[in-house]
């Protein structure tokens, strides 16, 4: 989770390069799998933060 949520942040820096000045509105809560669950962000440009809201793990 870690790996993914990291590519996330570089994503949206690239992006929204001057993140303070962002005037748009935000592409809401996202949806990311990766192995063994997954996890609920949402992007903030102008606070130029990703924030994980839950993380759910799949049953082994």
């Amino acid at each position: 989770m870690e790996k993914r949520a990291d590519e996330i942040a570089r994503a949206a820096e690239a992006l929204h390069l001057d993140g303070s000045a962002y005037q748009g509105t935000g592409e809401g809560v996202q949806t990311a799998y990766v192995p063994g669950g997954m996890f609920l962000y949402l992007t903030v440009a102008r606070h130029e933060c990703v924030y994980v809201l839950q993380v759910t793990a799949w049953p082994a």
